[in-house]
């Protein structure tokens, strides 16, 4: 089964988030046992040729590769596709128009209007047919919700065909209230709770980025039945790694 159908099979699926623009950095996450790695484009200085070569990575390593693009932009998501990503993850999907426009954004004509290039996805023009179908097939779309916006009219985005899961964005979805990464604070779990009750009634795949490197916090989405879960941040883990042994040797 590939992953969007384990997505949508309701499969807990995990994965992480690149946001150092190294090769070395994407091989070792790739060698860790997540089921697929986002490459983020939004919040890292990652530009377009360095995309390439982490996917390239990523994908060398048996693992899916993702984008994160910068913005529900036809180019951004277009050159993303072409460079042969396994799907994207689409920031700021705050309307059912919105979510329209990310799959249109992906698929070529009929299901969208991406327009047809000849690049690494379709093997530098010699396989394009498979490619056609593969994208039909098995490319994965995923849209942030991460403004108030969105979760006040989350069931018209659910409905919207061609989305494989939607992801909460727990620090923009939190600042979209006025209270960035209180996640505990009333209205902030009110509204989570309405994206959580409306994805188990449509029964649509729900995502959560779980930014702390703990498997506790990890287990306790997996446990409220996320199942598109990304755990951490290369460089969290890096950091608090550090951190963690350090203080261990200091404090002997």
């Amino acid at each position: 089964m590939n992953l969007k159908a384990k997505i949508r099979a309701l499969q807990p699926m995990i994965g992480s988030w690149i946001t150092i623009g190294h090769p070395v950095v994407a091989e070792i996450m790739a060698d860790c046992g997540f089921d697929w790695l986002t490459v983020d484009m939004e919040h890292s200085a990652i530009d377009y040729n360095c995309m390439q070569e982490l996917i390239t990575v990523i994908q060398s390593g048996g693992v899916k590769a993702l984008v994160r693009v910068f913005k529900n932009d036809e180019v951004a998501i277009k050159k993303a596709m072409d460079a042969g990503a396994d799907g994207v993850i689409v920031p700021m999907v705050n309307s059912a128009s919105d979510a329209r426009k990310a799959v249109a954004f992906t698929m070529y004509p009929p299901e969208g209007n991406r327009g047809v290039g000849l690049y690494r996805a379709q093997g530098y023009g010699e396989r394009f047919e498979e490619y056609r179908k593969w994208l039909k097939e098995e490319a994965v779309i995923i849209a942030q919700i991460e403004h108030i916006d969105a979760v006040n009219c989350i069931e018209s985005i659910l409905d919207v065909d061609g989305i494989d899961a939607f992801f909460i964005g727990p620090y923009d979805l939190s600042g979209s209230m006025g209270h960035p990464g209180e996640f505990e604070r009333p209205e902030v779990r009110e509204a989570l709770s309405r994206f959580q009750s409306a994805c188990v009634r449509l029964n649509r795949a729900m995502g959560f980025h779980v930014i702390q490197p703990e498997a506790t916090e990890l287990k306790k989405k997996l446990d409220q039945g996320y199942t598109f879960t990304a755990f951490s941040i290369d460089s969290l883990f890096l950091g608090r790694s550090a951190r963690r042994e350090l203080e261990k040797i200091r404090n002997t």
